[in-house]
């Protein structure tokens, strides 16, 4: 199946093709899609569907789009859908103001969200979600990864996921539960 990736994000769009290997995927710049979707939802599936939508109407073909973020239990479950733009900067900044924002904080418990969501040009879609948990780290651990991957200690691996391998990482991640949920039901 030919399924175009509603991100501009080279790394989920590298981990998608991984897991999704099985399928034709395009990037959205392959299919002819530069825009960027505003994210107006508030929740991850809200902002996965919009994204999804935009994209398949655009092109014609069946559109994949991804939310997802971090969710801190002692910020009351921030950064969450604003994982992305929770600085007002760029990824550095954002871990940056996260270990402000928990400096002297015990409970460092957390876990990533992901929704999915594939729509295809007849209006079908089909959803799934998936969670990964761990801890916040005191600081940046490992150079792999993106976005808070160096912050966060998985549970399952015992290591942050910027120190993880690439496979190994999707094994566990949020987004690759999500996508290996939503495989299933294609």
């Amino acid at each position: 199946m030919k399924i175009v990736i509603a991100t501009h994000n080279q790394g989920k769009l590298r981990e998608i093709r991984k897991i999704l290997a099985g399928h034709e995927i395009l990037s959205a710049e392959e299919a002819g899609f530069y825009e960027d979707v505003e994210e107006t939802g508030t929740t991850f599936l809200e902002n996965a569907r919009l994204k999804a939508e935009a994209v398949c109407r655009a092109t014609g073909l069946a559109a994949l789009a991804d939310d997802s973020g971090l969710c801190v239990d002692a910020l009351g479950g921030a950064p969450g859908v604003y994982s992305a733009r929770y600085s007002g900067g760029g990824a550095a900044e954002n871990r940056k103001k996260l270990l402000k924002s928990l400096y002297g904080v015990k409970n460092r418990a957390a876990h990533f969200a992901c929704a999915v969501c594939l729509v295809f040009p007849d209006g079908r879609e089909i959803t799934a979600e998936g969670a990964t948990y761990g801890q916040i780290l005191q600081e940046e651990r490992g150079t792999g990864g993106f976005g808070y991957d160096s912050l966060f200690l998985s549970d399952d691996l015992g290591v942050s996921f910027a120190e993880a391998g690439e496979e190994e990482k999707n094994s566990v991640s949020h987004r690759g539960r999500a996508l290996r949920a939503l495989a299933k039901q294609l």
